[in-house]
């Protein structure tokens, strides 16, 4: 996240924001542009995204299911908006100790001991490690406890839009983007490569909304797309993985999506069109 403030900083925040004798690096100073940057930056994806994803890829005929809420769209928007800025709090928390160099973030390839290749491997890495965090997190979720007061209110889009993708209670968001923060801290991963998963774990949760169930056969029961998490709205207890399927196999959570087997949303409104 360095690399963005500086760039604000360099275009935008010294030259015509701040007083001139206010330092770039004065702790206040980073935790406010930090706070309205992260937030610009959540706002600009999902609204983007988001619209993008509903226009051009969700099929608007799943809002004619029995379980799609009235004015659905508008109160997942709604709710995205007024949880965002709250998620953000403890979100630039966590960027601003990687701005104050307490996380393994590097610079340069040659930093990497591994060079392009440590790069490359730092990617699946991400990707693994954090699934596994969002399984355990989201399943925990689940639990009674938690349930009702956290994660609930996600589940009231029983049939998503990509909308619903970032309509959660402000700690139930929090928590189940935890891991993508945490990895930094833990292992080396450079900072540009760090900002493109930034992005693309966000552009995911999007697409795992957005009612397309095409996957490629070979991989249906390996990557976890929008057939599997719409069956996790619809049927609760399964499919919590967020990229793979693994997790669910292991925790012995795992569905097939019933779109795969012609019971799915899509096969329910035909039903309902030949009666």
């Amino acid at each position: 996240m360095d690399l963005v403030l500086e760039a604000a900083d360099r275009h935008l925040l010294t030259p015509y924001v701040y007083p001139a004798g206010w330092p770039e690096g004065e702790p206040c100073r980073q935790l406010l542009s930090l706070f309205v940057i992260t937030n610009l930056g959540a706002l600009a994806l999902y609204l983007l995204f988001g619209t993008l994803s509903y226009y051009f890829i969700f099929d608007h005929e799943l809002k004619k299911h029995p379980q799609f809420l009235e004015d659905q769209v508008r109160r997942e928007i709604t709710y995205a908006l007024r949880s965002l800025p709250w998620i953000s709090v403890p979100t630039v928390a966590l960027f601003f100790a990687e701005v104050r160099g307490y996380s393994k973030l590097y610079d340069n390839i040659e930093d990497s001991p591994y060079g392009w290749s440590g790069v490359f491997l730092s990617m699946l890495s991400f990707l693994f490690f954090t699934d596994m965090g969002i399984y355990w997190i989201h399943r925990g979720l689940h639990h009674k406890l938690f349930y009702k007061r956290f994660h609930k209110p996600h589940h009231l889009w029983k049939i998503a839009t990509p909308f619903a993708s970032h309509a959660f209670h402000p700690v139930d968001g929090f928590m189940q983007s935890l891991p993508y923060h945490v990895y930094p801290f833990l292992f080396p991963l450079h900072k540009v490569t760090y900002l493109g998963l930034y992005i693309f774990v966000n552009v995911w949760t999007i697409s795992i909304h957005d009612g397309d169930y095409r996957v490629p056969r070979l991989l249906r029961h390996v990557i976890n797309g929008s057939a599997h998490h719409t069956d996790h709205h619809l049927y609760f207890d399964y499919n919590y993985g967020q990229y793979f399927t693994l997790w669910d196999k292991i925790g012995g959570s795992y569905k097939s999506p019933t779109s795969f087997e012609g019971k799915g949303p899509h096969d329910y409104l035909r039903k309902l069109r030949e009666k």
